[in-house]
């Protein structure tokens, strides 16, 4: 786990301290693992998660940190002030689970019909960890870290709830480097990341076929949108395959269609629904022009017509090259030089991290938690009923957070 320590030899530690807090985090691993396990125990989904919030506060009281909470959101915002003058870091970990019931087998799944199959339980926990490896070195620390943890990541929004509360003017002065780490698939103790998009913009579609409802014996005496609506969707499949450039990609994904009320009844109207992620402001942009004339064309062509809708929810995940380069040396110093991957292909999930990197500059990394018993290449994937992570790699989350805050703060602009 963390790669042999002979690979992390010979690489320059930076900081003028010199401070190497991969080696004060595994005395903290029974307590990471206790509340890690509770946090999954109790998951809750949304904007509000009082018991969670409550696990968090309880985690961090004695660590001397000026805590507030969010009235919008059971948001919570720390910050470890450091002894030394400095700037500003900020820290990201999000804390709702989704609406899945379990079937991981742990003995500390949960049992109330949701599930943290994201593995938000970890950011937890190893944000917590690094709370208190900071406070540790406080004496060390120049300026001061902000730890947000955040509620509503999954479709909530809520980044953008924090932001509106004022996030970034928790301290005097703003943040002049954010990171986030999150667990995945992957060989455990493994880091993933790239400069500038890592992961996709998401939007939603929506498409309307409005016709005219009757009898269903008589077909020929309506204007059926049920088999135009069938039409459109392979026409989406054969559009976003064939109009967009390969190297800046579209998903398309219809999730959700909708027709009629009565079996015997041709209804007047249906709808499909569709995710759509782009790694492009461009294809977005693209994708939103062309689609809505596909669908009006498609339909007029049966003497019809569609209305089309599209939403845009949270924007590409940009890192910031500069401090990519940064979060990976660091990395490269806490888990070993081979076990750090610089530059892997950008995925097309999505994230509300993004709204924050779009503000300050950072970097989004990624760990592999699989555990021991599994293969990463066919473990179950992240949103899966059987998601199962290893929190034997709690020490090293924690120990790369405080790091990239401690070395980045020590750096200075």
């Amino acid at each position: 786990m963390g790669g042999d320590p002979a690979d992390r030899a010979g690489l320059p530690v930076s900081g003028p301290a010199a401070v190497n807090l991969v080696e004060r985090a595994e005395p903290h691993l029974p307590g990471l693992v206790r509340l890690r396990r509770h946090l999954h125990a109790v998951p809750e989904v949304g904007l509000r998660l009082p018991r969670t919030q409550a696990a968090l506060l309880d985690a961090l009281s004695g660590l001397g940190l000026a805590i507030r909470t969010g009235s919008a959101c059971t948001s919570v915002v720390a910050v470890v002030e450091g002894q030394l003058p400095g700037e500003t870091v900020l820290l990201r970990a999000d804390m709702d689970a989704l609406p899945i019931g379990e079937d991981s087998g742990e003995p500390f799944a949960s049992d109330n019909g949701c599930m943290h199959a994201c593995g938000h339980d970890l950011h937890m926990a190893g944000l917590v960890g690094a709370a208190r490896l900071l406070t540790e070195v406080r004496s060390q620390l120049r300026g001061r870290v902000v730890l947000m943890f955040q509620p509503g990541e999954e479709g909530h929004d809520g980044a953008q709830v924090m932001l509106d509360e004022g996030l970034l003017k928790t301290t005097a002065t703003p943040p002049v480097a954010a990171y986030a780490l999150h667990v995945g698939p992957g060989r455990a103790g493994t880091m993933w990341t790239r400069p500038g998009a890592i992961l996709a913009g998401m939007g939603t579609l929506r498409i309307t076929v409005r016709g005219a409802g009757g009898h269903a014996s008589a077909p020929h005496d309506t204007l059926d949108p049920v088999p135009v609506l069938a039409e459109i969707v392979l026409a989406l499949q054969s559009h976003v395959t064939r109009r967009h450039r390969v190297f800046d990609p579209v998903v398309l994904s219809v999730t959700r269609l909708q027709a009629g009320d009565a079996v015997n009844v041709i209804p007047g109207s249906a709808t499909l629904e569709a995710s759509v992620r782009a790694l492009s402001a461009d294809a977005v942009g693209q994708l939103r022009t062309q689609v809505q004339d596909l669908a009006s064309h498609i339909a007029r062509a049966h003497g019809m017509e569609a209305g089309s809708v599209f939403a845009d929810h949270y924007p590409v995940t940009c890192n910031d090259p500069a401090e990519t380069e940064f979060a990976v040396r660091t990395a490269s110093r806490v888990l070993g030089r081979n076990a750090v991957d610089p530059a892997h292909p950008a995925l097309m999930g999505s994230e509300d991290f993004s709204k924050v990197l779009a503000r300050v500059p950072g970097a989004l990394v990624f760990m592999g938690t699989t555990p021991p018993d599994l293969d990463p290449a066919t473990a179950p994937g992240v949103h899966s009923p059987q998601a199962r992570f290893t929190d034997r790699t709690l020490p090293l989350h924690a120990a790369l957070l405080a790091q990239l805050a401690f070395d980045r703060l020590a750096s200075g602009s």
